[in-house]
């Protein structure tokens, strides 16, 4: 089976999963079972993820643990639709294929389009702590990220990678927040449900706040996040939300002690 997007079938002629696959292209990732290349086709970028069978071994490692396994590419393919759905910034979709029925030896793939002139939050932050950017700017950046988490937490979205180096800006940026697009990327473990449970905000919302531990962030700008994101006054939010902060620090506090340390 592949599903091509109207607007992009004359680009990708190919109905052929095994066609798409071996393409020459840009090896942009390789991990386990999944690898990541970029193609052009008529002067535009496209990034191609094809997810090989996880085997039998993976998927019951997961289910002792208690969690789902994500089997290929169309976990992605439906987050996708479902933060465009949500009004959240996020890739283009442009095709998914998927081959065999055998849970664990399935072939599939996700093609969407290049988000150009965008790079990392990670990498626009990372000199924050010896060049601190104007405070006006940094408002709107937390302010948008308080924002993106909330709407995906309130519709039953949590995204399980949720770092800042999984967010694109796009540049150039005028620091106003009209202009500001901000895009939430690599949502192959996504997971959708009517309610995001506590355990998975916690997640989510330690992981990021771990990612930016870096970046001389201040007090008020995590009382920032926190206003923004239950859109609460601070004295409410800390008083009815005192357990919720308490889990998301231990969350963050978890992560930042067993980081790689360099050397």
């Amino acid at each position: 089976m592949l599903k091509v997007l109207k607007p992009y079938r004359d680009l990708f002629p190919e109905m052929d999963l095994k066609a798409l696959c071996t393409l020459d292209g840009e090896l942009f990732k390789r991990i386990q079972n999944r690898r990541t290349f970029r193609i052009e086709r008529d002067g535009r970028g496209f990034f191609i993820k094809y997810h090989q069978g996880v085997g039998w071994g993976e998927i019951f490692k997961n289910l002792t643990s208690l969690k789902l396994p994500v089997l290929g590419a169309e976990n992605e393919w439906r987050a996708i639709h479902r933060l465009h759905e949500l009004g959240v910034e996020t890739m283009q979709p442009v095709a998914f294929g998927r081959e065999g029925w055998n849970p664990a030896g399935q072939h599939s793939l996700l093609i969407t389009e290049e988000l150009q002139g965008c790079i990392s939050l990670e990498r626009y932050s990372e000199d924050w702590r010896e060049h601190p950017p104007a405070p006006k700017l940094k408002r709107i950046l937390i302010r948008r990220l308080a924002q993106i988490a909330r709407t995906l937490h309130e519709h039953g979205v949590n995204h399980r990678d949720f770092y800042i180096c999984h967010f694109l800006i796009r540049l150039p940026w005028d620091g106003s927040e009209a202009h500001l697009h901000l895009y939430v990327i690599d949502l192959h473990r996504v997971q959708i449900r009517q309610q995001t449970p506590r355990r998975w905000v916690v997640k989510d919302v330690g992981s990021l706040y771990f990612s930016a531990m870096e970046l001389g962030l201040s007090r008020r700008d995590l009382l920032r996040f926190m206003c923004e994101y239950r859109r609460l006054p601070l004295r409410q939010t800390l008083s009815q939300d005192r357990r919720l902060w308490d889990e998301v620090q231990q969350r963050a506090d978890a992560l930042y002690r067993t980081r790689p340390h360099a050397g």
